[in-house]
């Protein structure tokens, strides 16, 4: 691989942008790329993976390069030339790379494969909490959470088949494979500009996970159901809803933050979904007026994100353990708040995208010990060591008084 300066630059003022402001990675990455329409998409895809690879590693190359956590342009160079090293990368003559002490890099890389907050790039206290709830299993799901997450598509079910659309998506080049027990998800090959497809455009996709995909079918919604997706956001999982009640009933989705419903909304335009009615969470009203309505109710609960690290690995820096525990205070609540939606006999599905127990089975437990008037049916966990793909919580919960 032949380094080009224009591409190496774009990632160094990313860095600079995500390191030293603050930015969110995806963000970075998402102006980064529009900044010169003459790039192609392997140049597209150099610049994307080498800003996510030096995020996710940013522990152990700042620790190689000896940048001490300052990062100064002169260091987020020293940065970039341990990734190409590592990386086996000819550097090229340039003066931010004269006299790059190679061997030296890929000595150290050797040493700190010893010690799992480098070798794993993550902070001190992560690794405390994960190794005290996860045990010896820890270390096989971090390893499997710093791997590059693959892109999936969900088929929107109202407008195609999953078989039209690889089809269809064939024919522009895109290349893409079906995800075994996961009934409508297509897996891409090579990573590819999607967004500006023709099936992009007229909503016969959306992007999500094939974890993600599964919280929504665990609900077992039928046509006609009154639903209510209470943690909606820019709503993945109330569009997947729609498509498997097929437009029918009423998907009332529910979220504290406006501007995410109007995503949401922009988003059911395209997907063709009709039964969905947005509703801002602006005061306690909005919640008990739904108070014993409810076929069913989704709570996609706030979590620490730990099981989707893969896709998104700057939350590791932006994590904080205070985090975890409020997060946790605000899970119980919600649970205890948003299951009185359910009728009896009514069913909730609670999810997160964590691994950690504490925010999943025992939060179950301990909502199971105070709410009498409910009953656990089933859970299902999902590794990303065992997938491949996030990980991802859910149980089904029945309302039986």
């Amino acid at each position: 691989m032949r380094l080009h300066r224009n591409l190496v630059l774009a990632v160094i003022d990313s860095l600079n942008y995500i390191f030293n402001d603050g930015l969110y990675a995806d963000k970075v990455v998402e102006k980064t790329l529009k900044r010169d329409t003459r790039w192609g998409a392997r140049d597209r895809k150099f610049i994307a993976e080498t800003i996510y690879d030096c995020v996710r590693w940013k522990r152990l190359y700042n620790e190689i390069a000896g940048t001490k956590d300052h990062y100064t342009t002169e260091n987020l160079w020293k940065i970039f030339t341990v990734w190409a090293t590592l990386k086996g990368i000819q550097l090229p003559d340039w003066k931010q790379f004269t006299d790059t002490p190679v061997r030296r890099i890929k000595g150290k890389f050797d040493e700190l494969q010893s010690q799992r907050v480098f070798k794993e790039s993550i902070p001190d206290w992560m690794d405390v909490l994960g190794k005290k709830e996860l045990g010896d299993q820890w270390d096989t799901e971090i390893t499997a959470l710093n791997q590059q997450a693959a892109v999936v598509l969900r088929t929107n079910t109202l407008k195609t088949t999953k078989n039209s659309l690889q089809k269809t998506l064939l024919e522009n080049s895109i290349e893409t494979e079906t995800v075994k027990g996961c009934e409508n998800a297509l897996r891409l090959v090579e990573r590819k500009s999607i967004f500006r497809t023709d099936a992009f455009q007229n909503g016969l996709f959306e992007v999500q996970d094939a974890s993600s995909q599964l919280v929504a079918e665990y609900l077992q919604v039928t046509p006609g159901m009154r639903v209510v997706d209470t943690c909606a956001g820019a709503g993945g999982k109330t569009l997947h809803l729609a498509a498997l009640m097929q437009n029918k009933g009423q998907i009332i989705a529910l979220d504290i933050y406006a501007n995410k419903l109007k995503e949401l909304k922009r988003r059911a335009k395209r997907a063709g979904a009709h039964n969905i009615e947005p509703r801002h969470i602006d005061s306690t009203k909005v919640i008990k007026k739904l108070y014993n309505k409810a076929d069913r109710v989704l709570i996609d609960a706030p979590c620490s994100g730990l099981g989707v690290l893969k896709r998104n690995p700057g939350a590791k820096w932006k994590l904080q353990p205070e985090f975890i525990d409020t997060i946790k205070e605000t899970q119980a609540e919600i649970l205890s708040k948003y299951s009185q939606m359910l009728k009896v006999g009514g069913q909730l599905v609670y999810a997160t995208c964590s691994i950690l127990p504490s925010e999943n089975e025992q939060q179950v437990e301990q909502f199971l010990k105070q709410h009498d008037g409910f009953k656990f049916i089933s859970e299902r966990k999902i590794l990303p060591s065992v997938s491949g793909f996030d990980g991802f919580y859910m149980a089904l919960i029945e309302r039986i008084k």
